[in-house]
């Protein structure tokens, strides 16, 4: 498993991808993608949160089954979390919009998802990788 969290990390970094800085109209779009991932995934609707990945993601992991066993195993806090907020939207490395979002996983635990997006070519946003950071909480 910790292979193919190389390959992916590999490929986030290396896809070329030809992207300018999304609208209002985009932000909103791509924040809509990423709600409707996340409630997929709280909804154990796995068909409906691998239609959410884009086609880089798709050629990974070929069906929804293989999607979700790699999200359940990986991305816990994404997969399950009490509470999500989004954040700032900017530019990935690649040029690619990308969207914050900090999560409260259910533990208590809070991290910051990190999701790049593609733009189809029909219009329609798609989720083209995303990563953790654990914050580290402060003590007062």
């Amino acid at each position: 498993m910790r292979l193919v969290f190389v390959i992916l990390l590999s490929l986030f970094f290396t896809v070329p991808v030809h992207a300018q800085a999304p609208s209002d109209n985009d932000k909103s779009a791509i924040q809509t993608v990423i709600d409707g991932q996340l409630k997929a995934f709280a909804a154990d609707n796995g068909a409906g949160a691998y239609e959410f990945a884009a086609p880089m993601i798709k050629g990974i992991f070929p069906d929804a089954s293989t999607f979700m066993s790699m999200v359940k195993k990986g991305y816990e806090p994404v997969y399950r979390n009490k509470t999500y907020s989004f954040g700032e939207s900017f530019q990935d490395n690649l040029g690619r919009p990308a969207q914050r979002v900090v999560i409260t996983a259910m533990d208590g635990k809070r991290y910051e998802a990190v999701y790049s997006m593609e733009k189809q070519p029909d219009g329609t946003w798609k989720i083209a990788g995303c990563y953790l950071i654990a914050i580290q909480e402060l003590d007062a």
